[in-house]
């Protein structure tokens, strides 16, 4: 088992990471604005089961073969890369339907947004490859149980990271009544969206493997 004093310095670094702005905060708070905050709660529980494949990808040596194959890593980059981009030309080319906005909600489909949040994460190499230079920090390489260590501060950096995520979605998502009031920064809201999704996609695909 890993120490207390590794425990907690585990428990600071990995509070200060997930409240760093990343790909995945970026992408809640794109989908908070957009959809309100259900949405980005959602898309952050998404992210949080995309977690598990970087978590047992690194427990059980998929991530070292990333982090040493480039075709694999430029393969998974890629992919997760266009993913994004097609979300986001989706957002520029699509009209804001504001009938189906009611009171403060919005209909909107929950096991999309969370299929999207998963893939969206389960698609970054950078996850796979953080995920596998990081948490061995933490644990002892001599330990029997080695596996069973890694996988729990993969599940707390896990959980952390989307209750995090959950309290930008929160707070974004509260200014979507305004957009709803307001359908030409609505309009411009979408497009930015689009934008910014875009932009993510390309942020993706310029990582370069260290």
């Amino acid at each position: 088992m890993f120490h207390l004093q590794h425990v907690y310095l585990f428990f600071i670094a990995s509070l200060m990471l997930n409240l760093t702005p990343g790909n995945d905060m970026l992408y809640v708070a794109s989908r908070s604005i957009s959809q309100g905050p259900k949405a980005g709660i959602v898309s952050a529980l998404g992210i949080f089961c995309g977690c598990f494949v970087h978590i047992f990808a690194a427990v059980f040596g998929l991530s070292l073969v990333i982090a040493r194959s480039a075709w694999l890593f430029s393969l998974i980059k890629f992919a997760g890369a266009g993913y994004l981009i097609y979300l986001g030309i989706r957002s520029l080319i699509s009209k804001p339907n504001t009938d189906k906005v009611e009171g403060n909600t919005v209909k909107l489909d929950p096991w999309k947004l969370f299929k999207q949040g998963v893939v969206t994460n389960a698609l970054n190499p950078k996850v796979a490859i953080f995920f596998l230079s990081f948490l061995p920090q933490f644990v002892d390489p001599t330990s029997p149980d080695i596996k069973i260590d890694l996988i729990t501060l993969g599940l707390w950096f896990a959980v952390q990271g989307t209750l995090v995520l959950m309290i930008v979605a929160v707070i974004l998502g509260k200014s979507r009544n305004f957009f709803k009031d307001n359908p030409r920064v609505w309009l411009l809201q979408e497009k930015i969206t689009g934008f910014l999704l875009i932009g993510l996609g390309i942020k993706v695909a310029l990582t370069v493997k260290k």
